[in-house]
């Protein structure tokens, strides 16, 4: 990895690291990290840092088990701060919070966090899950309820009345995100294309 990191730069050879969920976007927690302790993440693939306290490596969740996969780094315009992008196994405060901030880790995107409850809705027990049941019946159907939710929608626009197209609306958006879901693809997939198309 060529990464150029000024670990000298401080006497103590250690340098900041800030660690965000890949996913929600949340600040997670800071730590610091010397050379040994970057290159250990970087060949395990679990954050670890160098305790200040405890003068020695330390793999953040090695007595809990909530560890944290590293999934990118990239280092500041000085060359002596890291940006860890990783996905949390767990709760990474020691107080059992999401963050050390206290904070819930959800992404403030409304839709993510409506995919995500689509995929849990997937995999949980409740048969009785709108969702579930939905996706039991296979990708036709999932497919012909796009369709007829849209042609609600079309009908609804030639009316003038907005709380029923702006709830027909969603509903087509809630179960496009089922179609996309059913594909094996999410709304980041449709806007990576959309961003490509942009540029041209």
């Amino acid at each position: 990895m060529d990464l150029k990191i000024d670990f000298g730069k401080y006497n103590d050879g250690l340098v900041p690291a800030i660690i965000q969920d890949i996913t929600s976007s949340k600040v997670l927690m800071l730590g610091y990290m010397n050379q040994e302790a970057f290159d250990t993440t970087i060949s395990t693939g679990k954050i670890t840092f160098f305790s200040r306290s405890k003068q020695r490596l330390w793999t953040k969740g090695e007595e809990s088990g909530h560890f944290m996969e590293y999934k990118s780094v990239s280092v500041d315009c000085d060359q002596d701060a890291l940006l860890f992008k990783v996905h949390p196994t767990g709760p990474v405060c020691h107080t059992g919070a999401d963050t050390c901030w206290n904070e819930v880790n959800q992404t403030e995107d409304f839709l993510q966090y409506l995919e995500n409850i689509i995929r849990l809705r997937l995999s949980g027990d409740d048969e009785n899950s709108y969702v579930k049941k939905l996706f039991a019946r296979g990708i036709n159907k999932i497919a012909q309820k796009v369709g007829e939710e849209a042609v609600e929608l079309v009908i609804e626009a030639k009316d003038n009345n907005d709380e029923l197209f702006l709830n027909e609306a969603a509903d087509l958006l809630f179960h496009y995100l089922l179609l996309l879901n059913s594909k094996g693809f999410s709304l980041q997939s449709v806007k990576e294309i959309l961003k490509q198309r942009h540029k041209k």
